[in-house]
């Protein structure tokens, strides 16, 4: 079992996105209206430029998300 990495991580250090492993999220009203939510948030490990790394307390799962809007096809 992975623990997460800060569990008590500085809200500098904070990111509000979906966990993709456990999607704790799901019926939370804060989260559901994009707003900051003080349970539901991800630990962000370190970034470069779009890219953030993360880890969801939650569940440990640790992911890169790619933030720049999609190409059109």
């Amino acid at each position: 079992m992975r623990l997460p990495i800060d569990p008590q991580a500085d809200i500098a250090r904070r990111a509000w996105v979906t966990c993709p492993a456990c999607d704790d999220a799901r019926h939370c009203a804060p989260c559901a209206d994009r707003r900051t939510c003080g349970e539901h948030w991800r630990y962000l490990i370190a970034n470069n430029g779009p890219v953030l790394h993360l880890q969801c307390p939650g569940c440990t799962h640790t992911w890169s998300l790619d933030t720049r809007p999609a190409r059109p096809v």
